[in-house]
């Protein structure tokens, strides 16, 4: 027990609420609920992990009158570090409440729409919606990695999928905290549940409600507007970023400034017809006049089109391949699985003395040389023949539209292309999301002769021509890596640099910003400010109205961390 009284009452509420087993107070093993998948850290009292909505209901409750803070918390997948604590200078306690133990997902509507509940998974979902021919939001990217539905909900993820637009919806059940410090259930998912917070929650979590109780107002379950905003190529504002207050609205974009119990989605018909073209240039202008093309003249809109440069291309099938042949061999699920394992080694490893830092980094990098090379023959003559590399998907009629296209343009365009196997598709599509571990992992690897790491999330305007970066020499002389991949079609760039040893990389960081800001450039474009971005006025107005004593994250987007926002 600690030496101070109140938050010996605390810790006693709050085994009362989710029970002594799921009430985590020793340093060691709160250590992975309090550090970023790629960014941050922090102290907590103690980490919760209730079994159920009423749970943590309860925690929330005990956590309010005790006057703590509560970071709220699901897959912990988030790349700017929005989900754990962030140092050690709040003016009151942290706990962190990990939903993963409620990841039940009710399908509503003949499997038209679900509704997740607070640790239900994107993968789950997938698969549950696959015997109604149907798919969620993201299928791809987040979903490798174990993300949760409610996360990509709070933080307006995803995108990826070029008809489909961010995470977005305008029905969730949510708690949130008022002005005088009170908290309150508000019930916006369609369905009638009952009165009483207790009897909501334990009423939807047994499915205690019929069809008549599911009702159809006219609220949004998805972005219903991202098709006709993708194909404006000649717009000078960017199609979807973070701060965009058209898509701010309660659990939507609310960066864990609300305790999100579920949320109501749209789900999505599979193509009949799939088909993936594997696309390389060496001219940036190719891929430009591509975009251009297909998004204002196909009848039919791409499914995804991924890109990735040759040097993020060799990075990730050399420090990316153990993340590659996890998620190849055993499939998505083991993901959770194995992060859970890492976490796990890591702690005992920071016990042994002769065991290095990032040991599970070090071991995975290891073993993963041991592997004959994982990737497809046609794709990496491609890597050899060019610089640019976009893996296209397209569905239905827009498979032929796509193919009569590529013939035609590259009779007289650098480039070319082919059309992927079923197993080349997989391996392409997996390869360039696989990208997204590259960094971190480069740098535990050879972090004793290099410099910090740099992550931008940049949402270009539509109209941008010149999306590929060309650094000056000035810059360029202190980057040690560059990586280079995003969502072309939306023109979503994902830019991350390790700088060289020395190098100021906040000095640096700002150098670039500032460049992006003379372009129109908008971000973070979909992985939220966490604590690396600054929150732009329209999040920071969003942020104080859904948490008026700041409660709830504070300090997300460099925001104040006192109460009140002082």
């Amino acid at each position: 027990m600690s030496a101070d009284p109140a938050t010996d009452r605390l810790l006693d509420e709050l085994k009362a609420a989710v029970g002594d087993q799921n009430l985590i107070t020793d340093q060691g093993r709160k250590d992975p609920y309090c550090t970023g998948f790629r960014f941050g850290s922090g102290s907590a009292i103690a980490v919760a992990r209730p079994e159920s909505l009423v749970d943590l209901w309860r925690a929330l409750v005990a956590c309010v009158n005790a006057d703590t803070i509560v970071v709220m918390q699901a897959a912990n997948t988030g790349l700017t570090g929005g989900s754990t604590p962030d140092g050690n200078d709040y003016d009151r306690g942290v706990v962190v409440i990990n939903t993963m133990k409620i990841p039940d997902i009710q399908i509503i509507d003949e499997g038209r729409q679900i509704i997740g509940l607070a640790g239900s998974t994107l993968f789950g979902l997938e698969k549950m919606l696959a015997p109604y021919g149907r798919e969620p939001h993201s299928v791809i990217g987040s979903s490798c990695i174990g993300a949760s539905i409610v996360g990509g909900i709070c933080n307006n993820s995803g995108g990826a999928l070029v008809q489909r637009g961010p995470a977005y919806t305008e029905m969730s059940l949510f708690a949130r905290i008022d002005e005088d410090g009170r908290i309150e259930l508000v019930n916006e998912l369609g369905i009638r549940l009952g009165d009483s917070p207790e009897e909501i929650l334990r009423n939807l979590e047994e499915r205690n409600y019929t069809d008549d109780d599911v009702e159809f107002p006219d609220k949004l379950a998805s972005d219903n507007e991202y098709d006709e905003r993708v194909r404006d190529v000649d717009a000078s504002e960017p199609a979807r970023y973070n701060a965009d207050g058209r898509r701010l609205h309660e659990a939507s974009g609310c960066a864990g400034k609300l305790a999100v119990f579920a949320v109501r989605l749209d789900t999505f018909p599979i193509p009949d017809q799939q088909k993936v073209f594997y696309v390389g240039s060496n001219d940036p202008d190719v891929f430009w006049r591509i975009r251009r093309d297909v998004l204002s003249t196909f009848e039919n809109l791409p499914i995804s089109g991924e890109y990735i440069h040759r040097e993020c291309y060799d990075a990730t099938k050399k420090y990316g391949k153990d993340t590659f042949l996890v998620i190849d061999k055993l499939g998505s699920e083991f993901i959770p699985k194995l992060f859970a394992l890492r976490r796990f080694t890591d702690r005992i490893a920071r016990k042994v003395r002769f065991l290095p830092e990032k040991f599970t980094d070090l071991l995975m990098q290891f073993l993963s040389k041991c592997w004959p090379n994982h990737l497809p023959r046609r794709m990496e003559e491609y890597r050899d023949r060019f610089e640019h590399h976009w893996v296209i998907e397209m569905g239905g009629d827009g498979v032929d539209e796509a193919r009569a296209y590529f013939d035609r343009l590259f009779k007289t365009e650098d480039g070319d292309y082919f059309e992927c196997t079923e197993k080349e598709a997989r391996r392409a599509i997996l390869h360039r999301f696989v990208a997204g571990t590259t960094i971190g992992r480069f740098h535990a690897v050879n972090r004793k002769r290099v410099g910090g790491m740099m992550t931008m999330d940049i949402a270009f305007p539509r109209n941008e021509r010149e999306w590929f970066e060309k650094l000056p020499p000035d810059i360029e002389e202190q980057i040690e890596l560059k990586l280079y991949y995003g969502h072309l079609f939306c023109h979503v760039l994902h830019q991350n640099y390790v700088v060289k040893k020395g190098v100021d990389a906040e000095a640096l960081r700002e150098r670039l910003l500032a460049t992006y800001d003379a372009r129109g450039a908008e971000y973070p474009a979909e992985h939220n400010v966490g604590h690396e971005y600054v929150a732009k006025d329209t999040l920071r107005k969003f942020y104080r109205k859904l948490d008026p004593t700041n409660s709830l994250n504070p300090g997300i987007g460099k925001t104040s961390k006192r109460k009140h926002w002082a």
